[in-house]
């Protein structure tokens, strides 16, 4: 039986005194700010914020950061339109208004996902277009397309979709740091093929991958786009190399003693539950 560290219990502590020890050597940060798969009382929503600046889905921000922290933030890249994975969006498009601040957010998915967010959420009914406040020369977001299996490029690091299989148009994430560092990022997907391309040539340094539900019921997960501990496995032997490290995101808090039970059976020393507010140093 394969060993793996729960964030709750040991990974947070040894993420954060390694990173004290060590930092000069790491090459991306990533900060939980949340990774629930449903939201209850000390569980937030899916956000994973990359070396300060880029933000993975944006379940919740402004709980988990200060203002000054909101503003580092550069880019946001969406894998899903399902409301767990966005709606601290508008909240943190408010708060650039209200204090007056000069300072647009890219946010990217694909086309499909991008109009999705424009004819429901930011539609002047739900709530205010921000892609035209204060001004459209110069607005508080702005929607990028992206086209699967094409690479984004940014200050410091270079982004590729990738098609995922959820209930919803979604997409997972290749993420690639100026310094060498690869990561994959899942958001919510049931079994899928076309992300572990990136696995072909290469050994990623982490893969977030969602684990939202126990194997007893691996037949609701299937129905609804999810993972199991043992889909889990299953997605793994798909990896021509497998990564170094795997984190769990998007598990249902009240399985979670049940889904770290199933976890343990796969025969892998590289497992690890993440918390919210956990900071992972590669």
């Amino acid at each position: 039986m394969g060993y793996f560290q729960p964030a709750r219990k040991q990974g947070y502590r040894f993420s954060f005194f390694l990173g004290l020890l060590r930092g000069v050597v790491f090459s991306m940060r990533i900060h939980v700010l949340g990774c629930a798969g449903a939201e209850m009382p000390n569980h937030n929503m899916a956000g994973f914020l990359v070396d300060h600046t880029v933000l993975l889905d944006a379940g919740t921000i402004g709980l988990a950061l200060d203002f000054n922290e909101q503003m580092a933030i550069q880019d946001i890249f969406i894998t899903h339109s399902h409301l767990d994975h966005i709606k601290a969006i508008p909240f943190f498009a408010d708060n650039i208004v209200i204090k007056n601040e000069n300072h647009t957010v890219s946010l990217y998915s694909s086309d499909e996902i991008v109009e999705i967010l424009k004819k429901n959420l930011f539609n002047d009914l739900v709530w205010p277009d921000f892609s035209l406040i204060p001004t459209s020369e110069s607005p508080v977001i702005n929607f990028v397309s992206m086209e699967n299996e094409k690479a984004v490029y940014l200050e410091k690091h270079r982004v590729t979709a990738f098609e995922v299989q959820h209930t919803t148009p979604a997409v997972g994430f290749l993420v690639e740091s100026d310094q060498g560092k690869k990561i994959v990022y899942t958001g919510d997907t049931g079994p899928t093929e076309a992300i572990w391309k990136v696995c072909e040539k290469q050994t990623l340094d982490a893969v977030i991958i969602e684990v939202s539900l126990p194997n007893r019921m691996t037949e609701i997960a299937l129905r609804t786009g999810h993972l199991t501990p043992k889909l889990l496995g299953e997605e793994i032997l798909k990896m021509r190399k497998t990564p170094l490290r795997f984190f769990i995101t998007h598990s249902k808090p009240y399985f979670m003693e049940e889904i770290f039970d199933d976890l343990s059976q796969i025969d892998r020393d590289s497992i690890e539950i993440l918390r919210d507010g956990q900071v992972i140093f590669l």
